[in-house]
Order: C-alpha cells, then structure tokens, then sequence
C-alpha cells in the first residue's frame, strides 16, 4: 500500500494505491489517525485501490467519526466499482461519502465550513 500525502490547508488529500488488505491497512492506520485528529477535511484519492479488507473499513470508520466530532468530515473521491459496492453493501455511505470529482469533493467538504 503507497500513501501520499498533500496538506491543503485544513483539509489533507491522501491518494491510496495498492490493496486495503491487513496489510495495507496497517499501513494507513496511523497516517489517517493522525490526520482526522489535525485536520477538518480529508479527502481520500481511492482511485488506485484494488481491494478493501473490513479491517481497513474499520480504520476509515474510525477516522471519519473522529473527524465528525470535531464537525469534520472525511470523503472517498473515486473509489473502484469494487470498493465502492463493498462501502454501499456495508451500509456505510452515509458516514464515508462518495464522490466522483475533486470539485464533488470540495462542494462536500465546504458544506462543514458553511453549515
């Protein structure tokens, strides 16, 4: 799993490429602990992710809520089909929103700042 990192301000966008599995998650953990505590927006770049483990939907679960108690909000930006069936199936959409374009991502994310 490669994560790359870019601070925009309060919002972080973080593309993840490779697959979400055990692995994989280990190794996003604490990168995205770290940031939900920092930070007001992430935006994670699911584009080039393969494969999504229930233990990396803990890890996003758990980044989005701590970033909701701060009134924060954490948005998948292009997740593969595959992925994204495994969030919907999961019930977890509502908590980890997907979109489809930075400008979808963006909207998503100033709605926090203006509401």
């Amino acid at each position: 799993m490669e994560i790359v990192t870019s601070d925009q301000g309060a919002t972080a966008r973080v593309a993840l490429t490779g697959r979400l599995d055990i692995v994989g998650a280990e190794v996003i953990a604490l990168p995205l602990a770290t940031l939900a505590g920092s930070k007001q927006g992430l935006i994670l770049d699911m584009s080039g992710v393969s494969f999504i483990a229930s233990i990396a939907l803990r890890h996003l679960v758990q980044a989005a809520k701590a970033l909701s108690r701060r009134g924060g909000r954490l948005v998948l930006l292009n997740p593969s089909e595959m992925v994204a069936e495994v969030l919907t199936t999961s019930g977890l959409t509502d908590l980890l929103p997907i979109v489809r374009s930075d400008a979808e991502a963006i909207a998503a994310l100033g709605t926090l700042q203006r509401g």
